[in-house]
């Protein structure tokens, strides 16, 4: 069981996001994964450039650090992502990740999988949260939650979140471990899985990689 931690903070050691993504990955190590850490402010990710060669060719043109953190991401069991609140939003820097990963949503590339979200923030942090927990059940993940601590409130709020973030953890494993169904979550997934279906074939011509990939599934 392999559950991979992603924080998107540019603080490094110093921050409450790393923190909470840590604590998550405490709780699921505890619960017997094996678990690692990335932060992505270390790596070179350059922005998608919309070229669409991933969908056709199924690989990026770019030459950066990218494919081999989306490669631990495809096989990892479960996912840990962080970022703090950037104006309403993730980080630029998870963002440009997130965007370099088009292909992914395309074929449902994160199917079977399960999702934590982790946020910090100055006055909130559930944009966050709810932005990652959506873009996780588009991707085809389950998500089993999330955790945040909002800054203002002081130190004791950081302190009880880091606490919920490793119960979040053992729960993450243990939703890893029985293939735990989420019910109404699955049910967006078959119609978005639907829709991107339709899309891919709609575009057949020109996304041949994707094409071939739901070709193999026999569409299924």
């Amino acid at each position: 069981m392999k559950v991979l931690g992603i924080c998107a903070s540019p603080r490094g050691s110093k921050s409450t996001t790393l923190r909470l993504v840590q604590a998550v990955l405490d709780g699921a190590k505890a619960s017997g994964a094996d678990v690692e850490m990335v932060d992505v402010c270390d790596l070179e990710i350059k922005y998608c450039n919309a070229c669409t060669v991933c969908f056709k060719e199924g690989k990026c043109v770019h030459k950066d650090d990218f494919q081999g953190l989306y490669d631990k991401i495809l096989a990892a069991d479960g996912l840990v992502w962080g970022s703090p609140n950037y104006f309403d939003t993730v980080t630029a820097q998870m963002k440009t990740l997130i965007d370099r990963m088009a292909d992914a949503i395309h074929c449902q590339l994160l199917r079977g999988k399960y999702c934590v979200s982790v946020a910090s923030g100055g006055n909130n942090y559930d944009q966050v949260t709810t932005y990652l927990d959506g873009l996780m059940i588009h991707f085809g993940a389950f998500v089993t939650g999330n955790v945040g601590a909002t800054m203002s409130q002081g130190q004791a709020a950081l302190e009880g979140a880091e606490k919920k973030a490793v119960v979040l953890g053992k729960s993450l494993a243990e939703d890893i471990r029985t293939k735990r169904d989420y019910i109404e979550q699955r049910e967006m997934q078959e119609e978005i899985r639907e829709y991107f279906k339709k899309l891919v074939k709609m575009n057949k011509e020109n996304w041949e990689h994707e094409y071939e990939f739901w070709n193999k599934l026999n569409w299924n």
